[in-house]
């Protein structure tokens, strides 16, 4: 019958193991006191960030200047923001620590580390080559959030897909089309963004009148039916300035083109072209102003 040996090493004796068990042991906690540390600082920082008090340390850097924007809806994306960033750097500052934690035990329990650094360096640099699009889309993830492109509930276009956004993410954003469709796109392959609903909209609405319409009484309407809009109780907030009216914009084939534009709150400027677009309707019924439109000619074949 075989034998095994069970005996330890000879380095490893009661008194080596105990210093290295003490040593094991403080390395662990300290690992998790700067964790803790680390993490709280970085709550508290995100906590300021989210209230608006932007630290000292960037209050003077781009990122302060984004951070520290109190326009109106700015306070909650603000917010989700700093939380995004806060998750991301407690993440990381947590591996990283975990990580010489585990180096740091591996070399008191006399594990050669320069070997093991080398492999991790090596895997490291075929992982990277390996994940270069994952790495891109974190990264332009990190970067979108950081400069608010968007936030959950804008209304964007990415180009392939446009829609509102119901998530964001480091590596995905997902979107809904006006449709249902849910699309997600990659945040590395977003080439631009095109935001109808940050900070404010703008409701442009161009009206077609036959050519025999006399222009200023077409102005008039649009200007007295947009200002009694903006003067509303029930679009207080919804229209944020007096409403312009633009002129003659173009000749088409089928008639004149008369422009009206409205400034308005986010993702409110379809709600305001509906609403005008029926009042301006009407009021045309009422002054016998022709909205041109192109009847089709029923065609009868004859047979002789």
């Amino acid at each position: 019958m075989l034998g095994l040996d069970v005996n330890l090493p000879q380095s490893w004796t009661w008194e080596s193991l105990t210093t290295s068990g003490t040593r094991i042991v403080a390395i662990i906690v300290l690992a998790l006191l700067l964790r803790w540390v680390a993490r709280r600082a970085i709550g508290r920082i995100v906590k300021k960030t989210g209230e608006g008090q932007v630290p000292g340390a960037i209050a003077n850097t781009r990122a302060g200047a984004i951070l520290s924007d109190m326009r109106p809806g700015a306070g909650e994306r603000r917010k989700q923001r700093a939380q995004a960033m806060g998750d991301l750097l407690g993440s990381i500052v947590g591996l990283v620590i975990a990580g010489v934690a585990f180096v740091m035990i591996l070399d008191v329990v006399g594990v050669p580390i320069a070997p093991l650094l080398t492999s991790a360096g090596i895997v490291g640099i075929a992982l990277g080559f390996g994940a270069q699009t994952l790495v891109k889309d974190y990264l332009a993830g990190v970067s979108m959030i950081l400069e608010d492109q968007y936030g959950v509930g804008d209304s964007v276009d990415l180009g392939e897909a446009s829609g509102i956004v119901e998530a964001v993410g480091l590596r995905i954003t997902r979107l809904r089309d006006v449709n249902g469709t849910v699309w997600y796109v990659r945040n590395g392959e977003i080439l631009r963004v095109g935001n109808q609903s940050q900070n404010w909209a703008r409701t442009v609405l161009d009206v077609t009148v036959a050519y025999d319409s006399d222009l200023d009484v077409v102005q008039a309407i649009l200007a007295e039916e947009a200002e009694a809009m903006y003067h509303e109780e029930r679009f207080t907030g919804v229209i944020i300035e007096e409403p312009e009216v633009w002129g003659v914009e173009r000749f088409d084939k089928d008639g004149v083109v008369v422009r009206v534009v409205l400034k308005t709150a986010p993702l409110q400027q379809w709600l305001v072209a509906r609403t005008l677009r029926q009042r301006v309707k009407r009021r045309f019924d009422q002054s016998g102003i022709r909205i041109p439109s192109t009847a089709a000619v029923p065609f009868e074949r004859t047979t002789e």
